[in-house]
């Protein structure tokens, strides 16, 4: 260092960026959480970046560095510790890669267009290590390509506040590709919120360095949502979960690998100090227990996302207008008790444009509470609703919602995906709920249904003896064969399901994706006249769900 002098200077500058860049982002923070439909839609993207940008200047206030690389440290570090959901914890390696590169430099003049741009490449490079599978579309992209633009632009040798002038312009761009890039703001109608977040701070710390005030906010209500962004699907698990941990010799990647099976969106990033932890899981407890196996924890912070997304909607459907909110209404919706990913998407694609469906996560180990189901009918866009339960268990649940909703709701008897897949063929929105129970019960009737499992324990079942652990081959629920062969089992129940006339089998491959070579061979070389459709529902504990119809 050259002095106190440069590094009060440093210092003063500094305050002067963040404090421009969180007023730009505070300004904004409402329109950004309205946008948060990814990962999960829970409204709170912007005040999660706002939080986190709030601790960073926290720590530029409280520093009491020495040198601009033990300022860059305490920099990082603040942002570490106050990294708040997804987008804080992305925030906060963002901050780090740029204050590695930053804490390097010396003198008083040295922080120019060329370092910026190094900064920002430092900063890419970051975030991409910090996610185990970066998706493009998020603030990923638009962090790469502000650094692409950097780098493409340094070597003209433009005045700092020129490139940040240009860095605002292709962030602009940047985020409004974001649809393009990520099926889900696609399909919503949106962009990122995280990446417009990011916008909002490079447009702050432009105004700073241009010496012009921070840029007002649009005005409140200018940004019009759709009903596709406001009506989101609950996530896959229930509670966001951040925690910091504080110890010796911390092993990222192993504390990785082992919150990995407890769920997902997850973010492992410090040093072996401290490590800052974010996961969407439905066990907050065990994700915990691993923090405090390594090392002390704190800031634990454990949001019910469910909780959020319905508060979310109920906030922007308030501003919509009446009339504007009954704009094609339909007259039902479903409410479909459902596991899997890959069952999840065959059931929206069959309501396609026909009606509202809600998704409610849930099968044969995980019951859904009334309440669950109560929630989902009240959540859908339509006047009246058709419950599927797809599970025998859940039957007496779905009848307790629907007497306790507020607006007539129909019980379709589906005990199984299957046959609720079935049901949803019959379904039309136009219809009201009883003339749509009354067709897709039918269709449930029609079909015949099946699944291979494994036994949990040594059992005989209607005369067939089953050892646990072996395969176990049911029909219409009752057990049809058990033995060592998947394939054989299997074999069985599809020639039962095929005692009837049938034209089309349907096959909904479980999360451990049997292989299924073998039997379609069998099946192709039996019934050559037979339409089998082969689809990966994911659905655990049934390693295959059949059916016939």
């Amino acid at each position: 260092m050259n002095g106190n002098g440069t590094l009060n200077g440093d210092l003063e500058a500094l305050q002067k960026v963040v404090g421009a860049a969180l007023a730009s982002l505070e300004a904004n923070r409402r329109r950004i959480d309205d946008l948060n439909v990814y990962p999960v839609p829970d409204g709170d993207t912007g005040t999660n970046l706002t939080m986190t940008v709030r601790a960073v200047a926290d720590a530029v206030d409280e520093t009491s560095a020495a040198s601009r690389h033990s300022l860059a440290r305490d920099v990082a570090r603040g942002a570490l510790m106050g990294a708040r959901g997804n987008s804080g914890v992305i925030f906060s390696q963002i901050v780090r890669g740029a204050a590695d590169v930053l804490g390097e430099t010396a003198g008083p003049s040295s922080i120019d267009a060329q370092v910026a741009a190094q900064a920002l490449r430092g900063a890419t490079d970051a975030a991409y290590r910090a996610v185990r599978r970066p998706v493009e579309g998020t603030m990923l992209s638009v962090i790469r390509e502000l650094a692409e633009e950097a780098e493409a632009r340094v070597v003209d040798g433009p005045p700092l506040s020129d490139l940040l002038v240009e860095l605002v312009r292709r962030g602009e761009l940047a985020v409004a590709r974001t649809p393009e890039q990520l099926q889900v703001l696609k399909d919503a109608g949106v962009v990122d919120a995280g990446g417009a977040g990011l916008l909002e701070l490079v447009r702050g710390v432009a105004a700073a360095v241009s010496g012009e005030p921070v840029p007002e906010a649009p005005p409140a209500g200018e940004q019009r949502l759709g009903v596709e962004a406001i009506h989101q699907e609950l996530s896959r698990y229930r509670y966001c979960t951040v925690f910091l941990i504080e110890g010796e010799g911390l092993e990222r990647e192993t504390l990785e690998d082992q919150l990995e099976q407890l769920g997902d969106s997850l973010l492992v990033v410090g040093d072996p100090s401290a490590i800052k932890v974010h996961v969407h899981t439905d066990d907050p407890g065990a994700a915990l227990a691993l923090g405090t196996a390594v090392g002390t924890i704190e800031g634990v912070e454990i949001a019910n996302m469910h909780e959020q997304t319905h508060r979310r909607e109920e906030r922007l459907l308030a501003a919509v207008p009446e009339q504007e909110a009954a704009t094609d209404r339909a007259t039902t919706g479903v409410v479909a008790v459902v596991a899997g990913d890959g069952n999840r998407r065959l059931f929206e694609s069959l309501a396609g444009d026909l009606g509202p469906i809600k998704i409610v996560e849930g099968g044969q180990t995980m019951n859904p509470s009334t309440a669950d189901l109560l929630r989902a009918v009240q959540s859908l866009d339509a006047d009246e609703a058709v419950i599927l339960p797809n599970n025998s268990n859940i039957l007496l649940a779905a009848e307790h919602a629907a007497a306790n909703a507020d607006r007539p709701v129909q019980v379709v008897g589906a005990d199984s995906i299957p046959a609720g897949l079935a049901a949803m063929v019959a379904f039309d929105g136009s219809r009201s709920s009883a003339e749509n129970a009354e067709e897709m019960q039918e269709a449930v009737d029609a079909v015949a249904t099946g699944e291979v499992t494994t036994a949990s324990r040594d059992v005989q079942l209607e005369g067939v003896e089953i050892r646990k652990g072996e395969w176990l081959g049911l029909a219409a629920g009752k057990p049809v064969t058990g033995g060592t062969s998947f394939e054989e089992v299997a074999w069985a129940v599809v020639e039962r399901l095929l005692e009837g006339p049938c034209d089309l089998l349907t096959l909904l491959v479980g999360d451990d994706e049997q292989p299924l070579g073998g039997l379609l061979e069998r099946i192709a070389a039996a019934h050559p006249e037979l339409e089998v459709y082969v689809h990966v529902g994911g659905q655990p504990h049934y390693h295959l769900l059949l059916s016939a119809e």
